[in-house]
C-alpha cells in the first residue's frame, strides 16, 4: 500500500479499525506493484438552522444554511474526507537505491447533476476526478530520500493524517457531490488543509525515531481571495516556490506516539484593485507580501486510549484552505490577517472492536489592523462523536455526528448545523 494510504490507516484508523496492511501485491519482474485504495460512501442527514445576519460561505462559513425553499433539512448520498482511491505503486531497488513510483486517481461515488455524471449545464455542478498523485522517490536508509512529483503537502499532512474524521464525513456533507469530490472532515475546524502539490523534498534517514522532511512546493497561480466588504475581492499569486518543512519524532512501548512540529512560508502577489485580468492593470495597485504559518501536534496511544492534540498559528495565510482570506486590499495594500487553531481527539476500543471517538476543533481568523467587516468569518468550530466498526479487515463500518458552528466578526452573524451519517468504508 503507499505511503500516503499507510499514513492514513495509522493515524486516522489509529489501529483500531482492522484493514489491509498492503494492497494487491504482484511482481513484475525487477519491480513489485502494489495496487491499492478505498471506496467509501455515506448517507448524510443535516438540520441547518436559519442563517443569522448576512455570514456566507464566501465569507469563510462551513456550517451549512437553509437550502433554495428556505428549509433546513437536506439529505445526500456522498464520499466522505477520502474520495474513492485507486493506486499503483511499483517499487525496486537497482544500484544500492531504493527507486518507487505512485499514480494514483479519485473518482467520487455521487454527483448531484440530473445525468449523475456531471452534464446538467450548470457550471457550477460538477464532480470532479481527482488525479491527486503522480511521483518519484529514490533514496536509502543510509542518506535519506528524495522525492520529486505531486503528493500530499508536507505542512499540516500529519494535522489531517491523524484526525479521525478521514474515516468518516467531518463538515461539508451538503457540498460533497456538487462543486466538491469529498466532504471536509476536519479541515477548517482544526486545521488548514495541507492540499496536493507539486513538490520536491528531502526526508532524512530515520535516525532512532526521528525523521525530518523540507522541501519547494508549486507556486500556486490561486493563492486564495483577499476579501474586502468595500470592494470586489483581489485573486492572489505565489511567486516563488512554497517552503515546507515537518520534523517528527515517534515511539514505540507500552505508552507509543509521535510529535511533531512544522512551518511554511509563501511570497505572495496581487492586485489590490481586482485587476487580475490586466484590462484596466495600474502598477500602483500591486502589492506583495510573505504569508507565514506554524504548526505543533501530538499523538499518544496506551492501550485501548488514543489521544490527539494539534496547533497552528499563521500570518497571512487566512483559514480552511491556504491563502484563503488571508488578507485585506485597502489603499493599494495588503494588510495580513493572523488566523490560529486546532483541535484534540480522544478515541477508545471497546470490547467489540469498535473504536468510539470525540472530537473538537476550531479555526480562528482575526481582522487586519483597522479593518471592520463584521461578516467575515471568525471562528469556525466542530464536534464529532464517531463510530468506527470493523466489520472485517477491509471493510470499515462508520457511524459519525458533527456539529457545525459559524460565526462572524460581530455574533450577529452566524451560522449551525448538525450533521448525523451512516456509511462505510473499504481499504485495499
Amino acid at each position: 500500500m503507499n505511503n500516503k494510504i499507510k499514513l492514513a490507516v495509522a493515524g486516522a484508523v489509529l489501529s483500531a479499525a482492522s484493514v489491509a496492511n498492503a494492497g494487491i501485491i504482484i511482481p513484475a519482474g525487477d519491480w513489485t506493484i502494489d495496487i491499492n485504495g478505498n471506496v467509501n460512501a455515506f448517507a448524510n442527514f443535516t438540520d441547518s438552522d436559519k442563517v443569522k445576519g448576512t455570514l456566507t460561505a464566501a465569507n469563510g462559513a462551513l456550517a451549512s444554511g437553509e437550502d433554495l425553499d428556505k428549509e433546513g433539512r437536506n439529505q445526500g448520498i456522498n464520499t466522505g474526507l477520502l474520495p474513492a482511491w485507486l493506486g499503483f505503486t511499483g517499487t525496486t531497488r537497482q544500484n544500492d537505491v531504493d527507486v518507487s513510483f505512485t499514480i494514483s486517481m479519485q473518482p467520487g461515488v455521487s454527483d448531484n447533476g440530473v445525468t449523475g455524471d456531471g452534464a446538467t449545464g450548470d457550471s457550477s455542478v460538477t464532480n470532479t476526478f481527482l488525479s491527486r498523485q503522480a511521483f518519484v522517490t529514490f533514496g536509502d536508509k543510509s542518506w535519506g530520500t528524495i522525492k520529486l512529483g505531486k503528493d500530499l503537502g508536507i505542512f499540516a499532512s500529519q494535522a489531517i493524517l491523524n484526525d479521525m474524521t478521514l474515516l468518516g464525513v467531518g463538515s461539508g456533507a451538503n457540498t460533497s457531490g456538487g462543486a466538491l469530490n469529498t466532504t471536509n472532515g476536519g479541515i477548517g475546524t482544526g486545521y488548514i488543509y495541507a492540499a496536493w502539490k507539486g513538490q520536491i523534498s528531502y526526508t532524512t534517514p530515520n535516525m532512532n525515531g526521528f525523521q525530518a522532511t523540507i522541501g519547494i512546493t508549486n507556486p500556486n497561480q490561486n493563492f486564495g481571495m483577499a476579501n474586502n466588504a468595500a470592494t470586489a475581492d483581489s485573486k492572489l499569486y505565489q511567486d516563488r516556490f512554497g517552503v515546507e518543512a515537518q520534523a517528527i519524532y515517534s515511539w514505540a512501548g507500552d505508552v507509543s506516539g509521535k510529535v511533531w512540529v512544522g512551518g511554511a512560508s509563501y511570497d505572495v502577489t496581487g492586485d489590490t484593485n481586482n485587476d487580475s485580468d490586466y484590462t484596466a492593470f495600474d502598477s500602483a495597485d500591486v502589492d506583495s507580501y510573505t504569508a507565514s504559518v506554524w504548526d505543533i501536534g501530538a499523538n499518544i496511544n496506551t492501550g485501548n486510549l488514543g489521544l490527539t492534540a494539534y496547533y497552528y498559528n499563521g500570518d497571512g495565510v487566512g483559514t480552511t484552505f491556504m491563502g484563503n482570506l488571508g488578507v485585506q486590499s485597502t489603499g493599494g495594500k495588503f494588510k495580513k490577517r493572523d488566523s490560529d487553531g486546532g483541535y484534540l481527539q480522544a478515541t477508545y476500543v471497546i470490547p467489540t472492536g469498535t473504536k468510539l471517538g470525540l472530537a473538537y476543533g476550531v479555526s480562528k481568523l482575526d481582522e487586519a489592523s483597522g479593518e471592520t467587516d463584521a461578516d467575515l468569518i471568525e471562528q469556525n468550530d466542530r464536534w464529532t462523536v464517531g463510530a468506527y466498526h470493523p466489520l472485517t479487515k477491509h471493510l470499515n463500518l462508520v457511524a459519525e455526528y458533527n456539529k457545525i458552528e459559524s460565526e462572524g466578526q460581530s455574533s450577529a452573524h452566524q451560522m449551525e448545523s448538525d450533521t448525523f451519517s451512516l456509511g462505510a468504508i473499504l481499504f485495499f
